[in-house]
């Protein structure tokens, strides 16, 4: 977890120490209650659960950074929604400054990053298990504990700005809980908190699972997919905590249309793994007139390694799996985003086949997704590419061995972009990976149709996990005779500005948040034999 952050917005105060605040001429009435002189009850004994403040000096309001990660969390549990699309919303909502949206971003993601290891917390310091909680309570103190045990923010304004959010959108009779919980929770550092659940857990996976707030089940998935990438399993502890660090946004300058100039004269860093990116520190990209116009776009490293990749194998050479077969390319050619939306690495394809006189065929089944396909693609000239609406397992039967390359970016459980996605290590289930299994198959049959002999077809995911990975690529290489498939880790060093990725095995490659702080991008490249 994170913890970085700042000290946040009513988060210039100093602390108030109990007995502040005008208790004067307390006395003891005969139930036993303190009341003042006019008789009304100012403290409730040892059992009270409000702040230390008294009631006139509490916190009556919602700060509106910790509104808007409370609204974050209150929609991804309701509504299934994905905290990185609500999030800006909020934030424009409530008109946070830079300052302000960089605590709520930290706030949102840190407590959905979390839920795991906080919620094993708050389990030790509620009377109740917590599936009884009303999930907005939940919600209040998973915010309130992300702030204590993770952030910079003193215990004294965490515990005043959550119980004041409570009382502002749950009610006082919650807040008065939250507030009883927090303390608690205050009462140890992560560290010893941590020691306090692990202390006698001999299970190394379970040890893992709280520790790094990932479910038990993505331990084991990605212990499973370090060995079966070529990595040793000890890395383990090393990718977990990847995961759980706030990613650096990731910048792509559409090649030939875009410039980093701009983001780079607002303090974004150039890339050091890929031509044409950079690393920006965030705020507000939309105020560059680069990125409102579609020409620099947020796109994560990774994908687009595996774009270019695929952009640059040299079709007519030789030896297609090795470095010196990777060269400008694709002259004349048709090329197919199978899985196009929401858009990224179709924009990035069709800028590389602008510039080298090669077309493309855009494909995305939903409407609404097929809209933000078009969109992403606005910034290239129109006469280069084509939107088409419709299923991915069609493609290949309708325009059979049409397309010179293939890119098919499957659905798939997402377990490679936890960093950027962090409500989803809560969503997936094992059953997920059986669920998807058979669209992925379809879906690379279709792409392997639609192939040209001579031709070559990237098989990607935005996960790890061999079931989704290698096990799906080995299963179409073995009902056919006519594939084979190319060194797909050369042809990543042939594109990266290192040169050496580390990411091959066995002629697959895959990226990692923990090696090459990308998201886990796979990337096989199968070619149809003439």
């Amino acid at each position: 977890m994170s913890e970085s952050g700042t000290s946040g917005s009513g988060r210039g105060k100093g602390p108030q120490r109990a007995g502040q605040g005008g208790q004067g001429g307390v006395q003891r009435g005969r139930d036993g209650s303190l009341r003042n002189a006019q008789g009304r009850e100012r403290n409730r004994g040892p059992q009270r659960n409000y702040t230390e403040n008294a009631p006139s000096q509490r916190t009556r309001r919602a700060d509106p950074a910790r509104l808007v990660a409370f609204e974050v969390l209150r929609a991804v549990a309701s509504e299934d929604a994905y905290a990185n699309l609500v999030l800006p919303s909020r934030i424009r909502h409530h008109g946070l400054d830079k300052r302000d949206a960089g605590f709520a971003t930290e706030l949102s993601y840190g407590a959905l990053r979390g839920q795991g290891t906080y919620d094993a917390v708050l389990a030790r310091c509620v009377d109740r298990p917590l599936d009884q909680l009303d999930p907005a309570v939940l919600d209040a103190l998973r915010i309130g504990t992300h702030q204590l045990l993770a952030m910079r923010v003193p215990a004294h304004a965490a515990l005043d700005q959550t119980v004041g959010l409570a009382r502002a959108v749950i009610g006082a009779g919650p807040s008065t809980l939250i507030n009883a919980v927090l303390r608690k929770v205050s009462a140890r550092t992560l560290e010893e908190w941590l020691e306090v659940l692990l202390s006698d857990e001999q299970d190394a996976t379970k040890v893992a699972s709280v520790r790094y707030a990932h479910p038990e089940w993505i331990v084991r998935a990605f212990r499973q997919s370090l060995v079966a990438h070529g990595r040793p399993v000890t890395e383990i502890n090393d990718l977990l905590e990847a995961d759980n660090a706030a990613p650096v946004v990731n910048l792509v300058a559409l090649p030939g249309l875009g410039s980093l100039d701009e983001a780079l004269e607002n303090g974004a860093a150039p890339g050091e793994l890929v031509e044409g990116s950079a690393l920006s520190s965030g705020g507000d990209l939309g105020r560059l007139s680069s990125v409102r116009e579609g020409t620099t776009r947020v796109q994560d490293v990774g994908s687009q390694l595996v774009a270019r990749a695929l952009a640059a194998v040299d079709l007519g050479g030789t030896d297609l799996g090795s470095p010196a077969a990777i060269s400008v390319a694709g002259e004349g050619e048709a090329w197919l985003d199978l899985c196009a939306g929401p858009g990224g690495k179709a924009a990035l394809l069709g800028a590389l086949a602008n510039e080298r006189g090669a077309t493309l065929l855009a494909n995305e089944p939903a409407p609404h997704r097929a809209k933000l396909v078009r969109q992403a693609l606005a910034a290239v000239p129109n006469d280069i590419w084509h939107v088409r609406t419709g299923d991915g397992r069609e493609v290949g039967s309708e325009q059979p061995e049409r397309f010179d390359r293939v890119l098919v970016d499957v659905p798939c459980t997402g377990l490679g972009a936890l960093r950027r996605r962090p409500e989803s290590r809560w969503r997936r289930t094992p059953k997920d990976l059986v669920d998807l299994g058979p669209l992925q198959r379809e879906l690379l049959k279709s792409a392997l149709d639609a192939v040209k002999p001579g031709g070559v077809v990237a098989y990607v995911t935005c996960s790890p996990h061999p079931a989704e990975t290698t096990a799906v690529v080995s299963d179409a290489l073995r009902k056919r005779d006519d594939l084979e498939l190319l060194d797909a880790g050369n042809a990543l060093d042939a594109v990266s500005l290192t040169g050496h990725l580390d990411a091959g095995h066995e002629l697959t490659a895959q990226l990692w948040p923990h090696i090459h702080r990308t998201d886990a991008m796979f990337l096989a490249l199968i070619h149809k034999k003439r």
